[in-house]
C-alpha cells in the first residue's frame, strides 16, 4: 500500500503576514462586470500594493454581485472594497468604507501598469520580499484644512489614511519599512496620481564605480538581457583605470587624467539632504545601524490619475444622500451628439430641499419596514414559543388522562376477577358432577341387525 503524501495547505509565514491584528484594516480589490485585459491586470496590481492585508487570490464569477462581496466582508473583517468596472466614458474605481459607507467614485483617466513602469526603469526588478509587511503612506499636496478648503478634501484624505495600517514609531522595524504609496492631489487639474515606490538604500559619499565595487554588481550589457552579479573588470590593465576614469572616456587607453576624489563628489549617491543614518539594521548588504546611508524610491508601478466624481453615503444598493458631486446634481446629456456635449446643471435650493425630503423619505420607509420585520419575527417567536407551550401541556393532560383510566381499569378488573372466581368455583363443581355422571353411566352397546331373505 502506497504511502499517502501530505500536501502543504497553509502558506509559509502566515502567521506574520497573513493573519493581521485587531484594528488593522483589510481590502477586497475586484472587478466589477465586463472588463477586459489590461483592466483585469491592474486589478491584480492594485492586490499587490494592498498586500499583506488584502484577499489576493480572490476569484471573482460574472454572475456573483457587489451584494454578495458586502454580505461576506463582516465574516472576513474587511474594511475596504476597491471595486474596478469599464463604463462608456472610462474606468471606473469605487472606494466603499464598510460596512455603513461612505462610497467614493472615482474616474479614471490615465493608467500605467506594473510591467509598463518597470520596463522604463533602469533600476533592478522587486525580489517580492517588500510585499510581506504593509506599505507606508504619504499623502502629498493637499491643502491644509481651512475656512476657504473644500469641505471633500478632508473627507478624502481620512478614507485614505484608513486604507492603510497606522504609523507606529516606538513598536515598528526599520525593516518593515520596504515600501511607499504616494497620493498627491494636483490643484490645476483637480485630480489625485497614485504612485508606489520601494526604497532602496545606497552607499553615501563614493562614486557610482567604488559603489558597484561595494554591491559586486554590473550594468546591462549591450548583447545580453540579464543582470550578472559579477563585475567585470577583463579589459583593465588597473583597477585604478575602472575606478578614477573621467565619465565618457573610452577606455584604458585614454592619456587623460584620472579624476580626481573631490571631482567625484558629483557622482555621489544622494545629495547631503537624502543621506540619513540608519537607526537599526536595514535589508540588503553592509546596512548596519548607525551608517550614513542614501535613501532612493524606485517605483514600480501601478501608476493612476483618479478624478473624484461624486461621494455618497451609504453603500452602492443602499444609496444615502449624495455628499459631493462633481457635476452638481443633475446632468442632461443632448441625445445623438457626442460624449463632450454633457452639460453639468447645477441644483437650485427647491431641487436641493426635494433632494433631502426624497432621501429622508427613503430612509423613513426603510426604517419603517425594518421595525415592520422586527415586529414579525417577534410574533413568530412568541408564535412558536406558546405552540411549544401548548404541546408540552397536551402531552401532560394526556399522560395524566392515561395515568387515571388505568386505575379505574385495574380496580374494574379486580372486582370481575373476584366475581369471576366465584363463578368458576360454581361452574367448577357442576362440570366436576356432570363429568363424574358421564363416567358413571355405561357407553351403549351396538345392535346387530339381520336382513331375512
Amino acid at each position: 500500500m502506497a504511502r499517502r503524501r501530505k500536501h502543504r495547505t497553509h502558506r509559509k509565514g502566515a502567521s506574520a503576514a497573513g493573519i493581521s491584528e485587531d484594528g488593522v484594516p483589510k481590502s477586497f480589490v475586484i472587478k466589477h462586470g465586463q472588463v477586459g485585459t489590461s483592466l483585469t491586470q491592474l486589478v491584480r496590481d492594485l492586490r499587490k500594493v494592498m498586500e499583506p492585508n488584502t484577499a489576493t487570490r480572490l476569484k471573482e464569477r460574472k454572475r456573483n454581485k457587489l451584494k454578495d462581496f458586502f454580505t461576506m466582508a463582516p465574516v472576513l473583517k474587511v474594511t475596504h472594497l476597491l471595486a474596478l468596472t469599464l463604463t462608456d466614458l472610462a474606468p471606473s474605481l469605487r472606494l466603499v468604507r464598510l460596512p455603513v459607507g461612505p462610497t467614493f467614485s472615482f474616474r479614471v483617466e490615465r493608467y500605467s501598469l506594473m510591467k509598463d513602469v518597470q520596463k522604463i526603469s533602469r533600476s533592478a526588478l522587486s525580489q517580492g520580499l517588500e510585499y510581506l509587511t504593509a506599505p507606508l503612506l504619504v499623502l502629498a499636496s493637499f491643502p491644509p484644512p481651512s475656512p476657504t478648503t473644500p469641505a471633500h478634501l478632508p473627507l478624502l484624505m481620512k478614507a485614505f489614511q484608513s486604507m492603510f495600517p497606522p504609523l507606529s514609531p516606538k513598536s515598528m522595524s526599520l525593516s518593515g519599512a520596504r515600501r511607499i504609496v504616494l497620493i498627491a492631489y494636483n490643484a490645476e487639474r483637480g485630480t489625485i496620481d497614485f504612485r508606489h515606490y520601494i526604497i532602496t538604500v545606497k552607499p553615501y559619499g563614493v562614486s557610482k564605480r567604488v559603489r558597484r565595487v561595494l554591491e559586486g554588481t554590473s550594468q546591462k550589457s549591450s548583447g545580453s538581457s540579464s543582470m550578472t552579479r559579477v563585475l567585470d573588470l577583463g579589459n583593465e590593465k588597473d583597477v585604478a583605470d575602472f575606478l578614477l576614469r573621467k565619465k565618457g572616456e573610452r577606455g584604458p587607453d585614454s592619456e587623460a587624467d584620472y579624476e580626481s576624489a573631490a571631482s567625484s563628489a558629483s557622482s555621489v549617491a544622494g545629495d547631503e539632504g537624502d543621506a540619513v543614518s540608519l537607526a537599526g539594521d536595514y535589508v540588503g548588504r553592509n546596512n548596519k545601524r548607525g551608517q550614513k546611508k542614501a535613501i532612493k524610491l524606485n517605483e514600480v508601478g501601478p501608476r493612476l490619475e483618479l478624478r473624484l466624481v461624486k461621494i455618497t453615503e451609504g453603500i452602492p444598493g443602499k444609496d444615502g444622500e449624495v455628499m459631493y458631486h462633481e457635476f452638481g446634481v443633475w446632468l442632461r446629456i443632448r441625445l445623438r451628439t457626442s460624449v463632450a456635449d454633457i452639460v453639468a446643471v447645477k441644483k437650485s435650493r427647491a431641487e436641493a430641499a426635494a433632494l433631502r425630503t426624497s432621501h429622508a423619505e427613503k430612509e423613513r420607509l426603510r426604517e419603517k419596514r425594518r421595525k415592520e420585520q422586527d415586529e414579525n419575527v417577534r410574533r413568530k417567536k412568541e408564535k412558536e414559543v406558546g405552540k411549544q407551550k401548548d404541546f408540552k401541556s397536551t402531552r401532560e393532560d394526556s399522560e395524566n388522562s392515561a395515568d387515571e383510566s388505568g386505575e379505574e381499569r385495574s380496580e374494574g378488573e379486580w372486582d370481575e376477577e373476584e366475581e369471576i372466581s366465584d363463578d368458576e368455583d360454581v361452574e367448577g363443581e357442576t362440570d366436576a358432577e356432570s363429568e363424574s355422571d358421564e363416567i358413571e353411566k355405561p357407553p351403549l352397546k351396538k345392535s346387530k341387525t339381520r336382513i331375512k331373505s
